[in-house]
């Protein structure tokens, strides 16, 4: 019985590891984006005049361009993508370490989190 909790803690441990790595990269990851389209963008601000992206579609294009302003917008996305992946990982955590009541709370967090981007994307 002691080995059973002591095999789980560790598990949880390394699950609560990973789950930190994923906000660590994640915020990394998007402040070198968002850096980089700040310093696109302002070697390129006297020689054209730069629109934001209106839609997916624009953004996709303008991503493609290396658009700052597009750059800009994925870094955002990939920062506010962040803390999904988080609640993603907890259901995961949460479902392994048997408490069902908080995978179930966080799945419906996460179906909430869905709506409200498909939402965003639908006013696009």
């Amino acid at each position: 019985m002691v080995e059973e909790d002591t095999t789980k803690t560790s598990e949880m441990t390394s699950i609560e590891i990973v789950i930190g790595k994923i906000l660590r990269i994640g915020v990394i990851l998007s402040g070198t984006i968002i850096t980089i389209g700040v310093i696109i963008l302002s070697l390129q601000q006297n020689q054209q005049a730069n629109t934001l992206p209106t839609s997916l579609t624009s953004l996709v294009h303008d991503l493609c361009s290396l658009e700052p302003y597009a750059i800009i917008m994925l870094g955002l996305f990939l920062l506010i993508l962040t803390p999904v992946l988080r609640v993603a990982a907890s259901i995961y955590a949460f479902f392994r370490g048997g408490d069902k009541l908080y995978g179930y709370i966080t799945t419906l967090v996460l179906i909430i989190l869905f709506c409200g981007m498909a939402l965003g994307f639908a006013e696009m």
